[in-house]
């Protein structure tokens, strides 16, 4: 009979095999990677809203004229821009005093307080991910404008970053159905070249950079891809492609775990930007400790948003099959 945790192992030391805790729950974020990095984000110092100008008409006095036919001199406005409302996120970490005494010298395992810090950041970028996919309606409006509204699956309606899409073309997102017709995926490729296409500015410039999908979808494509088996050894052999993403005309394509089922986005970071407040991207503000509780806290806040600059350019795929 044992008094508490037994004789064995109150007389043995624990074997400690890692100095941190091993993740069990945080996903690879792959589309908040993208857009938190290179020309996808964009810092600005302030203002009331984030605005984004933008030529969306042509001067229509163009024409061909003969001798002292008149000329038109009408003025045509061919500027105006897309407006966004900034988005606040925070989160907190509570670390006792008994916690931390406990964590101190000999009994410390792993810094209790860098690794709380490190789950809360894991934590934030968990929720940003999520949202970013989602339509910004939730909590009162107070969520990201994500890309169930910015890359719509219906692109005609609504009024986004202020302008009415179902009276401007212009601030319309690229969008086609990839059901099935007779077995799973047999349109799935060719409704891919289509919706590339048309986010490309021509031939030469401005393509969908990254897509993104669900894994179900994701190995969907990969089934309709001829293998290119290697065998480096007769012991070894790769039945599948390794690449973390697989190209489709030049563009990476992969799948996110909080990508809505049935659908696939084609991006590009030149024409959808994560901005945000500079000085207010993950910050960690000073620790605070109440009056009545031997603790501090720490919060970490975020101000920033989505932004489609160019919502022609984007495109997504949906209800696949």
């Amino acid at each position: 009979m044992s008094v508490n945790v037994g004789q064995r192992v109150a007389a043995n030391w624990e074997l400690v095999v890692k100095t941190k805790p091993e993740d069990q729950i945080h996903d690879d974020y792959w589309i908040f990677n993208r857009l938190s990095e290179g020309e996808g984000f964009v810092g600005k110092s302030g203002g009331d809203f984030i605005t984004c100008p933008i030529e969306y008409a042509l001067n229509g006095t163009v024409g061909s004229y003969a001798d002292l036919d008149t000329i038109s001199t009408t003025r045509y406005d061919v500027f105006d821009r897309y407006e966004a409302q900034w988005k606040e996120y925070a989160g907190t970490y509570a670390i006792s005093d008994l916690e931390s005494d406990r964590n101190a010298g000999e009994g410390q395992v792993f810094d209790l307080r860098n690794a709380k810090l490190e789950n809360l950041r894991n934590s934030i970028k968990n929720k940003f991910n999520e949202h970013f996919y989602a339509a910004g309606t939730a909590n009162a409006g107070k969520d990201f404008t994500g890309l169930a509204t910015l890359v719509s699956s219906s692109p005609s309606s609504g009024t986004v970053q202020g302008v009415d899409r179902g009276s401007f073309s212009f601030a319309r997102n690229q969008q086609a159905s990839g059901a099935q017709t007779s077995s799973a995926f047999d349109n799935l490729r060719a409704v891919m070249r289509s919706i590339y296409n048309l986010c490309s500015n021509g031939i030469s410039a401005d393509h969908p950079s990254f897509g993104v999908t669900t894994r179900t979808v994701f190995e969907g494509f990969e089934g309709l891809l001829l293998a290119n088996e290697r065998f480096p050894d007769k012991s070894a052999a790769d039945g599948g492609f390794k690449n973390e993403t697989l190209a489709f005309k030049g563009m990476g394509l992969s799948y996110d775990n909080d990508c809505p089922t049935g659908l696939m986005y084609m991006l590009n970071p030149k024409f959808l930007k994560l901005y945000y407040k500079t000085g207010a991207w993950m910050k960690a503000l000073p620790s605070q400790r109440p009056v009545n509780q031997t603790a501090d806290f720490v919060i970490i806040r975020s101000m920033a948003n989505l932004v489609a600059t160019n919502p022609r350019r984007l495109g997504v795929l949906t209800a696949i099959t």
